[in-house]
C-alpha cells in the first residue's frame, strides 16, 4: 500500500465491553462498519481504544478483528507501543501478520528514557517490519514529550517508512516545528479530537485521528477545509471544539465518547474498564446532549 493511502480521517475506535468487561467483538465489528459508512478513510487502534487496559492476548485479538473488518474498506492502523522494545516488536509483527497497513507506537511511559534509547526503541521496531510506523508523541495525556530533532532524524533515516502523530503541547507550534524539521515531506496526523483541526490543517497535516463518537462532524469538517468553505468550517468547528472542551483527560474522553456511541445506537453500554479517573455526571451529560444537537444542526445545515 502506498503512503498516499494514509490521509483524511482515520478514526480511533473505542473498545466495547460486555457487562463482565469481556470484549464485545460483535459490537466492535459493527462500530468499524459504522465508521466506514460515515466516511472514515481508515480506523486506528489507539489510546482511546483502552489499549493499555487490555491484556497482551486481548490486544492481538482486537488487532486481528479490526484488520479483518477494515479489509477492502480503508486503512487499518494498530497500536504497538509497549514498555519494552521486545514487547513492542511482538505487537508490531503480529499487527503486520494480521493485515495491518501501519502500526502506531507510543514510547514507554514508565521510564524516563534518554533520546538515544528512544531512537533505538523506534529503530528496532521499524527494522523488524515492512509496514510504516507512526511515531505517536502522546505526551499531551501520557508520557513525556519527545524531541523534534529525534523524530526528524527517524524520518531522515527511514523516509516514508515513518509518519507522525504529535500530541505534545503546544500542539500547533510543535506540529509546525516537526513539519519544518522534516522539510515539509513527512506525513503528519493531528490528534486533537478535532478541537485544533482547523489550525492544524493550515499547518500541513495529511489527516486527523479523532475518536469515533463525532465521526460525521469531523469528516464533514475535513471536507469543508479541503474546499475552503469558511461558513461551513465555522459552523462545524464550534460545536466540535465545545465538545472537546469537556474532555480534559483520557478517562473524560472515554466517558463522553462511549456515552455518544450509545446515544447513536452503536454501543450497548458505556462501560470503561476501571479503575477510572472520571465519571460523567448529570450536568455534563446535559451539556454533551446540547452540544451534540448543535453539531447535528450544523451537519443538516
Amino acid at each position: 500500500m502506498t503512503i498516499e493511502k494514509f490521509h483524511g480521517v482515520l478514526a480511533v475506535f473505542q473498545t466495547p465491553f460486555h457487562a463482565d468487561e469481556a470484549i464485545d467483538f460483535a459490537t466492535l465489528e459493527r462500530e468499524i462498519a459504522w465508521l466506514f459508512e460515515r466516511g472514515a478513510n481508515g480506523i486506528v487502534m489507539g489510546m482511546v481504544s483502552e489499549t493499555l487496559r487490555l491484556s497482551h492476548a486481548e490486544r492481538n485479538a482486537v488487532a486481528q478483528a479490526v484488520c479483518a473488518a477494515a479489509k477492502g474498506k480503508g486503512v487499518s492502523v494498530i497500536s504497538a507501543g509497549a514498555e519494552s522494545s521486545v514487547v513492542a516488536v511482538d505487537f508490531a509483527q503480529h499487527a503486520e501478520s494480521v493485515g495491518a497497513d501501519a502500526v502506531m507506537v507510543i514510547p514507554p511511559i514508565s521510564t524516563a528514557s534518554s533520546e538515544d534509547e528512544l531512537r533505538r526503541y523506534y529503530e528496532r521496531i521499524i527494522r523488524t517490519i515492512k509496514i510504516p510506523v507512526i511515531v505517536q508523541d502522546a505526551s499531551g495525556y501520557v508520557g513525556r514529550p519527545m524531541s523534534i530533532a529525534m523524530q526528524a532524524e527517524l524520518f531522515m533515516t527511514y523516509g516514508d517508512r515513518v509518519m507522525f502523530k504529535p500530541e505534545a503541547t503546544p500542539l500547533g507550534p510543535r506540529l509546525s516545528a516537526l513539519h519544518e524539521a522534516t522539510g515539509g515531506k513527512a506525513a503528519i496526523f493531528e490528534g486533537s479530537g478535532g478541537v485544533a483541526l482547523v489550525d492544524n490543517f493550515a499547518r500541513g497535516v495529511v489527516g486527523s485521528m479523532p475518536g469515533a463518537d463525532l465521526i460525521e462532524g469531523i469528516v464533514a469538517l475535513w471536507k469543508a477545509l479541503q474546499a475552503n468553505d469558511q461558513i461551513r468550517i465555522n459552523a462545524l468547528s464550534l460545536p466540535i471544539t465545545a465538545m472537546n472542551a469537556l474532555t480534559h483527560n483520557l478517562d473524560a474522553y472515554l466517558c463522553v465518547e462511549k456515552y455518544l456511541l450509545v446515544k447513536q445506537e452503536v454501543f450497548k453500554n458505556q462501560i470503561v474498564r476501571g479503575p477510572v479517573g472520571y465519571v460523567l455526571d448529570a450536568a455534563t451529560r446535559r451539556e454533551v446532549d446540547r452540544i451534540f444537537d448543535l453539531l447535528q444542526a450544523a451537519l443538516a445545515g
